[in-house]
């Protein structure tokens, strides 16, 4: 690999005050690339990219690709590593255009490889003030493309288009001010011509929103509050003035539908986080996902997971869209394992609650009624003297994202049977300040819970098979899951391990010692009719394909 000279000017165009990051190391060799919307809706047609954060519009995380099987995968190898220049452990999801790949590394910095061979094109690193208000580590999850464009966001709230083959600036706007604790940590969705947005900050009380930038000027086209202001439909569900600092942040990367025209999004936790006594009524849209009109920004319709919160349940998992049947009619629909511990079924056109089951150990809720709230069972909610609640914190699941095989029919989901000790105690809300109302603790029985990949019923939620996992670093596990039509399941754990698993029955085909925990999700590309398959492990990114 030959050495990257390092030093070139960058070009700044922008608005609201760019800031000046540095990129480095173009090379007049990097292809040029150019991601139509009409390529973005057709993920599916051209398997040998990964076009966006989750594959496709439709967030399945699925690859068509079939040269890596459940007869060979024994025998992949490392093609190539790239070391990553962080202290944290690296969460990204490499898209990859036509033999290009982009990938980012904490807390803010984009990297362009030769897919291939990992060979740098080139690298932007965006300064980042001393002192930031994040609660949950800087992170950066990836980019989204359109036409020569690449989009990151920052982890101090900003948003960033370059060209995709030089790394020049074309665009830098402000999205949330860093000063109050917004954030982004997750990969923009691209649609048509914008570039769509979640911020971070619920534990800082921040109100949550969604934006729409345009991808051509970086002016915004609209932006949606996940928490209605007075005078609008919800405001009602607070208390006071709790809804001004009621959290609901949009920090994972949602689903696109373009036959409905609705972007599909999760949000976060209503704030502060542990006690509700100051927030009284059910806190929309906290803990919800919101279906937006992708060109007017309005809200079509929400469905609230977790209402009035106090166990910090976000509902920043991916949706999953698929079109089955549902009790013999054609239905769209949306698949959803909440971190709550319940997976849900959805009509994503009208937002219908259809059915729920339990998919990990919950002891909060008897059930979830025909309307689709739960039915609580009482004195679960936090207090000063600790009350033991499944799931934990970090939930029955979390961001790390499920997949739906349309070779298998079967949706799968990283799960945990773990519980959490509950206090709340008194916060005040100040500008910047975390505003969380509580914390907690490892549950009073540290033996009883299970890490697994489970497969579920789509329709049903029943489970299928599972695969456990070491669970004596339980809340440390963060890695996604990947199908492919090869037959197989990639995944990874906190102790350092990427596997390939059957995905028909869950058994073990091959697995690799990585070096580190996996916090990212799997995905899958091809160059030249050879397929490879790479994630994010610690602080490196290991591509794997079969002996060449």
């Amino acid at each position: 690999m030959r050495k990257i000279a390092f030093g070139l000017a960058v070009m700044l165009a922008g608005c609201q005050a760019p800031q000046t990051g540095s990129s480095s190391g173009a090379d007049e060799n990097a292809p040029d690339r150019f991601v139509t919307y009409e390529r973005l809706v057709n993920a599916d047609a051209e398997p040998e990219n990964w076009l966006t954060y989750s594959g496709q519009y439709n967030g399945h995380r699925y690859s068509a690709l079939d040269q890596i099987d459940r007869a060979n995968a024994d025998e992949l190898e490392i093609e190539w590593v790239y070391q990553f220049h962080t202290l944290s452990v690296v969460e990204t999801t490499p898209i990859v255009v036509d033999g290009m790949m982009f990938i980012t590394e904490s807390p803010s910095t984009l990297i362009v490889l030769d897919a291939a061979t990992g060979r740098p094109y080139w690298k932007y690193e965006h300064p980042v003030p001393e002192k930031l208000t994040l609660c949950c580590g800087q992170n950066n999850r990836g980019v989204g493309v359109l036409g020569d464009r690449v989009f990151m966001g920052t982890v101090d709230g900003r948003l960033i288009a370059f060209d995709s083959r030089t790394g020049s600036i074309l665009w830098n706007v402000e999205v949330g001010r860093a000063e109050s604790g917004f954030s982004i940590t997750s990969a923009p969705l691209v649609v048509k011509d914008m570039v769509i947005t979640g911020v971070g900050g619920g534990e800082y009380g921040v109100r949550g929103y969604l934006d729409a930038y345009d991808a051509e000027t970086g002016e915004r086209r609209w932006r949606t509050y996940s928490i209605p202001a007075e005078g609008e439909p919800g405001n009602e569900t607070w208390g006071g003035d709790s809804w001004m600092y009621g959290g609901a942040p949009t920090w994972l990367t949602g689903s696109f539908d373009p036959e409905t025209n609705l972007v599909y999004w999760g949000t976060g936790n209503p704030g502060p986080d542990w006690n509700g006594d100051v927030r009284p009524g059910d806190n929309l849209y906290s803990d919800a996902v919101l279906a937006v009109d992708v060109d007017a920004g309005e809200l079509a319709w929400a469905f609230q997971f977790t209402p009035h919160d106090t166990h910090d349940w976000d509902a920043t998992q991916i949706p999953v869209l698929v079109d089955m049947e549902w009790e013999g009619e054609p239905r769209k629909l949306m698949l959803w394992a909440n971190r709550n511990a319940f997976y849900y079924v959805l009509d994503r056109e009208t937002g219908e609650y259809l059915h729920a089951t339990e998919f990990a150990k919950q002891t909060w809720a008897e059930g979830i009624d025909e309307n689709g709230r739960p039915i609580l069972i009482p004195n679960m909610d936090p207090t000063e003297e600790g009350v033991e609640v499944y799931p934990s914190i970090s939930g029955a699941t979390n961001w790390n994202s499920p997949s739906f095989s349309p070779a298998t029919g079967l949706f799968y989901t990283f799960a945990a049977d773990a519980g959490q000790i509950y206090y709340k105690r008194d916060d005040e809300y100040v500008e910047g300040d975390l505003y969380l109302g509580g914390f907690g603790e490892d549950s009073e029985h540290p033996d009883n819970f299970t890490a697994a990949i489970r497969a579920l019923d789509p329709l049903t939620g029943n489970r299928l098979w599972e695969y456990e996992l070491d669970s004596t670093k339980l809340n440390w596990y963060r890695a996604g899951i990947l199908t492919t039509a090869g037959g197989l399941l990639f995944s990874g754990s906190s102790d350092g391990y990427f596997f390939a698993l059957d995905d028909r029955s869950g058994a073990d085909i091959w697995h690799m010692n990585v070096g580190g925990p996996v916090h990212a999700g799997p995905m899958s590309f091809a160059v030249d009719g050879r397929q490879y398959v790479s994630i994010s492990a610690n602080r490196a990114l290991f591509t794997f394909a079969l002996p060449d």
